[in-house]
């Protein structure tokens, strides 16, 4: 049985994990290596999910104006 600590541990690294995975994905299918509609139906939903998550949280998140904005925040 794994330890509670060693489980949170293994836990901790699984969301940064997660995201490095995302990345490999994007960089194989930008690169022509793989095509999104390859993944498994389940594993194309739950890409776009986080794909759609990930846009709308750095919307609310974006706090100063990009370089083409002249107005201030």
């Amino acid at each position: 049985m794994i330890q509670p600590d060693k489980a949170n541990a293994l836990s901790q690294t699984d969301t940064s994990l997660v995201r490095v995975l995302e990345d490999l994905i994007d960089v194989l299918i930008t690169r022509g290596v793989i095509q999104f509609t390859d993944l498994p139906e389940a594993a194309q939903a739950k890409l776009l999910e986080r794909r759609e998550t990930r846009a709308s949280l750095s919307n609310r998140l974006q706090l100063l104006p990009t370089d083409g904005d002249n107005d201030l925040v």
